[in-house]
């Protein structure tokens, strides 16, 4: 089959081009190339941003530059395609309060152009949400221990209250992005879903204080760089390897079951930022120097998804659990740290 995926050149657009690539189909790459956020990591080198295009170059990726607020370009180059995936997103809540306008223009405009082609087609599409549409409010019900924050229960599903405690942009335009989704779905009949990812991580990720903190822990750890913890390190997430949620497009691809999913490792893959750190320390051999500023507006300090709506819908659930993935990670960055210099 032939399929789109917008921001194809991100870490987690990449992994998905190139799941499709290796299974022999046809994949379309469309990403913007903005430098935006990777210049705010302290190692945002061209050679950074152009890795995953020249990845995906290699194997027979079909590559536009092309950005998702431009319905007409993103239509013209959607035709034909049998699936699209929306991976293309200004993820970082630090970022929404500091650019609004940017927030909205990509996360509510650019899902909803996203949304219209998939209807122009008729075409099954996902659109990555996030976690964070719940709101902060579930940090006022969390016990500290040593290491982490606790909560009962442990999980939370899709019914959990949304937009709970401050709301920040980033949590209003993904929010949006979904009430859009399910009127497409219910008015036009569109097969779509939208995916509440928690705590993505993987290789070819560079990852910085804004978004992407198990990447940014690495690769700073790696680099022999000292990490940067706001508020207590003890926010908690259930980390999800990227080719796992790639495997969960697919499913929801085979099934075309449309609606809402809480996408994450669950309890089993949960970590904390303390628990990450020593984690990746034990890994390296030398623990990192790590130092603590205060906390951040708007930050959510706890999440661990109930999976089950997505293993009984969809039939997936993930793989890689977060040692092998921190390794898998570490080793990458290892490889790579070319990549990392100014």
């Amino acid at each position: 089959m032939r399929v789109l995926v917008t921001g194809g050149c991100g870490f987690l657009g990449s992994h998905t081009c190139e799941f499709y690539a290796k299974r022999g189909d046809q994949v379309v790459s469309y990403d913007n190339m903005t430098k935006y956020e990777l210049k705010r990591t302290g190692y945002g080198s061209d050679k950074a941003r152009d890795y995953n295009w020249n990845l995906l170059s290699g194997l027979g990726v079909e590559m536009v530059r092309g950005d998702v607020r431009d319905f007409e370009y993103l239509l013209e180059n959607a035709r034909g395609c049998d699936f699209i995936i929306h991976t293309a997103a200004q993820p970082a809540m630090t970022i929404s309060i500091e650019d609004p306008d940017l927030d909205f223009s990509t996360n509510v405009l650019g899902t909803y152009n996203v949304l219209a082609v998939a209807k122009e087609l008729r075409v099954p599409v996902v659109y990555c949400s996030s976690i964070h549409v719940y709101g902060n409010a579930i940090n006022d019900t969390l016990i500290e221990s040593d290491t982490r924050y606790l909560r009962t229960p442990a999980e939370i599903d899709e019914s959990h209250p949304l937009l709970g405690g401050l709301v920040t942009p980033l949590h209003a335009s993904k929010r949006t992005g979904e009430i859009y989704l399910q009127s497409f779905v219910d008015t036009y009949n569109i097969e779509a879903a939208s995916f509440r990812l928690t705590g993505l991580y993987g290789t070819r990720q560079f990852g910085g204080e804004d978004h992407g903190w198990v990447a940014n822990f690495a690769i700073r750890s790696v680099l022999g760089w000292p990490i940067t913890l706001f508020g207590t390190g003890k926010q908690v997430r259930d980390i999800l390897f990227a080719p796992d949620a790639v495997a969960a497009f697919h499913a929801f691809y085979e099934t075309r079951k449309p609606g809402v999913y809480n996408i994450g490792g669950g309890h089993a893959h949960s970590i904390s930022l303390q628990e990450c750190i020593e984690l990746i320390g034990d890994i390296l051999g030398k623990q990192p120097a790590v130092a603590l500023k205060d906390k951040r507006l708007g930050d959510l300090w706890y999440f661990i998804c109930d999976i089950s709506k997505a293993r009984t819908e969809l039939g997936w659930q993930p793989k890689v659990a977060p040692k092998e993935g921190v390794e898998r990670l570490i080793e990458w960055i290892s490889d790579n740290q070319d990549c990392f210099q100014l």
